[in-house]
């Protein structure tokens, strides 16, 4: 069986976040990456560009953009939305980035696009491939989720209908193993084909251990947040855990 990052992230999962719009991405992207303090027309490279929200708002504002991602369905939904051509669209693989040595000004890494993987190493090999692309002092960003806020405010289940196409989607909602996830259904009420399920797992890696691993791949972390605000983090409190430095 697949694992579950090469099944989710289909058409569904367009459907399932339907709620994250483009304007708001803008924003973002424009707080977040007054962080890195890039010059005009930086090589910015977004890994895990999913439909390509965040790269297009990074080409909006004069950078050379990259966008990669494992999922063909979402790349062909960015490709659609880029009626210029603003943007290089890349499939493959965060763990194996298809780029030279060096080949970027800046990474960046948005709404917990991380963790995805069982095996510890081929989370660590994604931070080591970040460093290997970055030019010398280029910048990274890492936009990942807060461990312990999730931990305290976690709704077990939900439950929405979808206007457009009357499609109903039931999310399940948990954690364990030092893992949260969550279990997705989507169907029709009136339909007799069978629900489409799904599953979402993320590694609740911790400060600490992003501290650890960025320092032994050659990241030196120098910037921490709590949310697209740019607020001071509070691990009891910050919504997110929004990581900014620099390749040493």
């Amino acid at each position: 069986m697949k694992p579950w990052y090469e099944q989710s992230f289909g058409s569904d999962y367009m459907l399932v976040y339907k709620h994250r719009d483009w304007e708001n991405a803008a924003k973002e992207v424009h707080q977040m990456i007054s962080l890195l303090h890039l010059s005009e027309e930086a090589r910015v490279l977004d890994i895990g560009c999913g439909m390509g929200r965040h790269a297009l708002a990074l080409s909006s504002f004069g950078y050379s953009v990259t966008g990669i991602d494992l999922s063909p369905s979402l790349l062909e939904e960015a490709r659609r939305h880029d009626l210029q051509g603003a943007v290089k669209w890349e499939l493959g693989d965060m763990r194996e980035l298809p780029f030279d040595a060096c080949a970027f000004d800046a990474t960046v890494n948005f709404f917990t696009s991380f963790g995805y993987f069982s095996n510890e190493d081929d989370n660590v090999k994604v931070l080591r491939n970040i460093r290997r692309v970055l030019r010398p002092d280029g910048s990274f960003l890492i936009d990942f989720l807060n461990p312990v806020y999730v931990e305290q405010t976690l709704v077990p289940r939900s439950e929405r209908r979808d206007e457009d196409t009357g499609l109903v989607i039931q999310e399940l909602r948990s954690i364990a193993d030092g893992w949260v996830q969550k279990e997705i259904t989507v169907f029709h009420p009136q339909s007799k084909e069978a629900p489409r399920e799904y599953l979402e797992r993320v590694k609740l890696y911790k400060l600490e251990w992003f501290e650890s691993r960025l320092a032994d791949c050659g990241l030196s972390l120098e910037q921490l947040y709590g949310n697209y605000d740019a607020s001071p983090y509070e691990a009891a409190k910050s919504p997110r855990m929004i990581m900014a430095g620099r390749a040493v």
